[in-house]
């Protein structure tokens, strides 16, 4: 018979392993991590085209597709131990962002005339079909098992279903996005970090004709902008601190009013995420640096950067210029991609670091930390495809594709 430890020892135990495991976790342990905790500081070599940093991120989310194993995308690679997952290297495949993926695959494709990029998301979205919950949902968490579904990974998938569909016409897709719909009809709130949600929805209505979900779509949209503030601040847009939201949570809640607003033709919704937009805009560092998090009023709330949030808005600007075709959306986008380019790593041996964009800047700074992410690289891939098209004089016919306009 085990005998059960007394509590006051018992505590101390646990205490003791908690400690240990952030031990283990931290960068002089993990010499990847301490290696390139050292190097960003001066930055990485940045090319003066976009193809070495754009091939460089392709390979590495198609490595972290061959690592998760069953068709979806590792979430992140671990640099560092990790306390969370208890080990280094690849993370279980993520299907929230995983749904993400896929339109910036198919869009990588035609834009590369790489077909086998188009493969590979047709597989992520198999995956997705074959793990979708009875009602319609994706399921929270990340390889755990558990079956709960998830308001805004439901969202995220859908997106990809939707680009999948119109890639292949297969019924497998398009029913596993009605069902996703419908579940999303039931479920849908008026936090402005669900008008991403809200897009997916009317895109949805409008691709599979369900004008129920445009509907919906419309009334989330709409009762955001009430909230809003008059300086653009959105408020509730980020469900882990929505006092000092995240950059990455403000650019999805502004991407969702603004997709929403070009899809609904509601000329009003596009101006309420460009208020936002402008003003993150003027927030830009001559370096091309943003603050990770703000506060009401768009004061900076921390010293570091959010790398996947900076990837987003440079997608942002570059979208409301095509929608727009006002120029001044461009002038932020050139310093922060440099900035971007700036923290990627191309050359490391080790295969989760090299190509991959971290979650902050620095490496150890709260937002994914001591992590290359999958939708940090993915929006990476998004903004430097956008980039390269406009300046290219090809953004007005590239960006009306689907898998373009849902990436």
């Amino acid at each position: 018979m085990t005998m059960a430890l007394p509590f006051p020892l018992l505590r101390f135990t646990n205490a003791v392993g908690v400690q240990l495991r952030w031990l283990r976790a931290h960068p002089i342990l993990n010499a990847v991590a301490w290696e390139e905790a050292w190097r960003e500081r001066v930055g990485h070599p940045v090319d003066a085209t976009q193809d070495p940093h754009l091939r460089a991120a392709l390979e590495w989310l198609t490595r972290a597709q061959d690592a998760a194993g069953d068709g979806g995308f590792a979430r992140a690679y671990s640099l560092a131990w990790n306390p969370c997952f208890r080990s280094r290297g690849w993370q279980p495949g993520c299907p929230e962002t995983t749904g993400c993926i896929i339109p910036t695959l198919y869009q990588a494709a035609r834009h590369l005339q790489h077909p086998d990029l188009a493969i590979r998301a047709e597989r992520a979205a198999r995956w997705e079909a074959e793990i979708q919950l009875p009602s319609g949902g994706v399921r929270s968490g990340v390889g755990d098992g558990r079956r709960v579904p998830a308001v805004f990974g439901t969202g995220q998938v859908l997106f990809g279903w939707l680009a999948a569909f119109a890639a292949t016409g297969s019924g497998v897709f398009a029913g596993a996005a009605r069902r996703a719909g419908c579940f999303l009809l039931r479920t849908l709130d008026e936090d402005a970090y669900n008008t991403q949600v809200a897009w997916g929805l009317a895109e949805a209505g409008r691709r599979l004709g369900a004008p129920e979900f445009t509907a919906a779509a419309a009334r989330n949209l709409r009762a955001v902008t009430r909230l809003q503030h008059t300086d653009g601040w959105l408020p509730r847009c980020c469900p882990t601190d929505p006092m000092r939201p995240l950059l990455h949570t403000i650019a999805y809640a502004i991407r969702g009013l603004l997709e929403g607003g070009r899809l609904l033709q509601d000329a009003r919704l596009i101006a309420h995420a460009a208020r936002a937009a402008e003003r993150i805009a003027g927030a830009v560092s001559p370096d091309g640096r943003l603050a990770g998090r703000f506060t009401a009023g768009w004061r900076s709330a921390v010293p570091w950067s959010c790398l996947s949030g900076q990837a987003q808005m440079a997608n942002i600007w570059l979208r409301l210029f095509v929608v727009t075709r006002e120029r001044k959306w461009l002038e932020p986008v050139g310093p922060v991609l440099h900035f971007l380019k700036s923290t990627q790593n191309r050359t490391s041996r080790d295969p989760g670091l090299r190509g991959g964009v971290k979650g902050s800047f620095p490496l150890g700074a709260e937002y994914g930390p001591y992590q290359t992410l999958n939708t940090a690289t993915k929006f990476f891939v998004d903004a430097l495809i956008r980039h390269e098209r406009i300046t290219g004089g090809g953004a007005r016919d590239a960006e009306t594709a689907t898998a373009a306009t849902l990436a």
